[in-house]
């Protein structure tokens, strides 16, 4: 038997995409007296001289600064509460779907989930405001030792291995210990890519368009419109003119009647429609006519 597929997955890179700043600017660097210059000067060395991978980097980097202050995972979703969003959030999560959907979508079974795919640490996220609204959040993980202090990479999420969670959602794989690799037939996997919509604000972005481009979802460019620079439009104008990695770019403004809310609320009711329509068909074409005479 089929799986449902009534589910929609709105999918959000996290920095610069939800939020304007970059989570450890936010709030581990003050709170640790970081120097923000400094540290990425440390990070791009090992990267550029060392050959780093550039997650590693960032995460040995943390390790280093952070080591005299004894911080626990635990510190780190205490944190997270200080996280700053781009207007709009966390009220978009509980809201677009209540205005998107309409009752026959409710009616049968339709709904939509969020899911937060970043390669900032999970820990900050787990502890932020989002958490109550998301599905799931994946994100680079630090594991401890035996005092419960933070001691070396548990999991390192780049920008290439993004895609791997856009599988897990799509086959509906969401802990560790299930293997994604494991064959699963499209008709099985409770949500299609094609159900799914991708915001992120950026090349590092690139492999996530790219899977639910060629697989029928959607993805949407979002760039930060108080950049006063004007390189946060520049990325999302690559990739939609140049590049043609996505369709749609918006200002990351996720308040009612924004740009983006009519673009993520058309998408997700466009889908609910077809998921609504597809059901009807298999509903009818499995009828079968009762005898006249």
């Amino acid at each position: 038997m089929a799986a449902p597929q009534n589910i929609i997955a709105l999918v959000y890179d996290y920095d610069q995409t939800l939020s304007p700043n970059y989570m450890q600017d936010d709030v581990l660097f003050p709170r640790f007296g970081i120097d923000p210059a400094q540290f990425w000067r440390k990070c791009n060395a090992l990267v550029h001289e060392q050959k780093w991978d550039g997650e590693l980097a960032y995460m040995k980097c943390l390790l280093d600064y952070l080591g005299m202050d004894r911080v626990t995972n635990d510190m780190l979703a205490d944190l997270g509460a200080g996280l700053s969003f781009f207007p709009g959030l966390p009220e978009l999560f509980e809201d677009l779907p209540k205005a998107a959907l309409r009752p026959e979508h409710e009616l049968v079974g339709i709904k939509v989930e969020h899911y937060i795919i970043s390669s900032g640490l999970k820990a900050l996220l787990d502890g932020s405001r989002l958490k109550p609204y998301v599905k799931e959040i994946f994100g680079c993980e630090f594991g401890e030792d035996s005092e419960g202090l933070i001691s070396f990479p548990k999991r390192v999420i780049s920008h290439t291995t993004k895609t791997q969670f856009l599988f897990r959602i799509n086959k509906g794989m969401l802990r560790y210990d299930q293997d994604v690799n494991d064959h699963m037939p499209a008709e099985q996997r409770p949500i299609p890519f094609e159900n799914m919509v991708y915001v992120g604000d950026g090349p590092t972005d690139v492999p996530c368009f790219t899977v639910l481009n060629r697989n029928g979802g959607h993805g949407i460019a979002v760039y930060n419109p108080e950049d006063a620079s004007g390189k946060s439009f520049q990325k999302c104008f690559q990739l939609c003119t140049h590049a043609g990695r996505v369709r749609h770019i918006a200002p990351a403004d996720y308040r009612e009647g924004s740009h983006l809310w009519l673009l993520l609320s058309q998408m997700v009711r466009e889908t609910a429609d077809r998921i609504m329509r597809r059901r009807i068909e298999e509903r009818d074409n499995a009828t079968i006519a009762a005898p006249t005479f």
